[in-house]
């Protein structure tokens, strides 16, 4: 659903606010780019770059004073608390991914250490860094579960939808991330996600990325490729960027959620 604040005149017509035209195309380029794209680390830190813009657009549209005015109305309260417990949400799996991350880079960089001084034993680390690999993949079965329940946003104010929106283009995000952290397969659609961008069927395929294929070399290590372990650090390396941007521009439009519940 297109955002509608508008401005008015007595002279001219009503028009779409620039900031609000702008979210628009943003939300359009989203969704583009999830039909279109294909599962690869540049493709998913594109898109980490989309999201941080398009939450910095909506904080500067919250900021406005009709939106602002608009959704600190009493009969909006819970619909603002639950865009405040959404923005919570996908905080939290920032934070999840950016833990995530620090260890397979940690693990990285001692067997990294190794190969490049050509010597030691390397199936100590391989081991620790494979059993490591094992248990974050588990633990992202179960967050890609989570990402699936359904969250409804209700409001008499029709353009919060657009924050809805916003939320579910970024949960779909984090379920590529995730998938492809753990090598699993993935669809850039489902549930509510199909719903708001109007229900399109797409292929699933699982292929061998950075991960999969250090993960599948260290399950024997003299196969191990410092090339392919200096691309996935440096892949690790670019999505922890993304997801600290993300980060900062998430906390911003947080505070300017309070802001409005707090008036």
């Amino acid at each position: 659903m297109a955002v509608s604040f508008h401005v008015r005149s007595n002279s001219l017509p009503s028009r779409l606010h620039p900031q609000a035209a702008h979210i628009n195309e943003q939300l359009a380029r989203l969704r583009s780019s999830e039909e279109a794209s294909t599962s690869s680390s540049s493709s998913i830190c594109h898109r980490l770059d989309n999201i941080q813009d398009l939450h910095e657009s909506l904080d500067k549209l919250i900021r406005l004073p009709v939106p602002q005015n608009a959704l600190s109305q009493e009969k909006n309260k819970k619909a603002v608390e639950q865009l405040l417990d959404g923005s919570l949400r996908i905080l939290d799996l920032c934070n999840i991914s950016k833990d995530a991350l620090s260890q397979m880079k940690e693990g990285l960089m001692e067997v990294q250490s190794i190969l490049r001084r050509k010597r030691g034993d390397l199936s100590g680390e391989v081991m620790t860094y494979s059993k490591e690999s094992r248990s974050l993949k588990k633990s992202f079965q179960k967050v890609l579960k989570s990402l699936k329940v359904k969250h409804d946003h209700e409001c008499s104010y029709i353009s919060l939808a657009v924050f809805g929106e916003a939320e579910a283009v970024t949960i779909v995000l984090f379920d590529s991330l995730f998938s492809y952290m753990s090598g699993s397969k993935t669809c850039c659609k489902w549930s509510v996600v199909s719903e708001l961008m109007k229900k399109k069927k797409v292929t699933c395929e699982a292929q061998e990325n950075e991960f999969t294929r250090v993960d599948s070399e260290s399950q024997y290590e003299q196969t191990l490729k410092m090339e392919d372990v200096h691309i996935l650090k440096s892949c690790i390396q670019d999505l922890e960027d993304g997801l600290e941007s993300l980060s900062k521009s998430l906390i911003k439009y947080r505070v300017s959620i309070l802001n409005i519940l707090g008036h």
